[in-house]
């Protein structure tokens, strides 16, 4: 049996997170460098949730989506104390394949900017399948 889409799913969909930096999402903290900075790692990951929130409410039951690729470009640094947002904005449906661009802000300037790929997949299965590869 294929998966089938999820109708609800339709290019414009959009959703906003924020998150102040800590010392704990730092480059020096996610291993990704040795400067007391906002570290790309969290960048990403700040990205992607905004993604998930995007699309969150649209799925059917027993659906998630899982990232597939990402290009991410980080523009510039951000210190412990300041707040970011990440914007989303999914731009192509395809089947069960989502693309979304995704911009990273603090006090209006741009800190990263990208594409955030996700695929909609049956979350049991998805886990399942995931235990028995281990």
């Amino acid at each position: 049996m294929q998966e089938q889409p999820d109708h609800a799913l339709t290019p414009g969909l959009t959703a906003r997170v924020e998150l102040t930096v800590t010392d704990a999402d730092t480059a020096q903290a996610v291993g990704s460098g040795d400067v007391p900075v906002l570290g790309t790692p969290r960048v990403l990951a700040l990205a992607e949730a905004a993604t998930v929130a995007a699309t969150a409410r649209h799925l059917s039951a027993g659906s998630t989506t899982v990232g597939i690729r990402v290009e991410l470009d980080h523009r510039a640094p951000t210190p412990v104390g300041r707040t970011v947002a990440a914007q989303a904005r999914l731009t192509t449906v395809d089947r069960r394949r989502l693309v979304f661009e995704v911009t990273v802000t603090e006090d209006g300037q741009t800190v990263a900017e990208g594409r955030v790929e996700r695929v909609v997949v049956d979350r049991h299965r998805f886990v399942q399948r995931a235990g028995a590869a281990s």
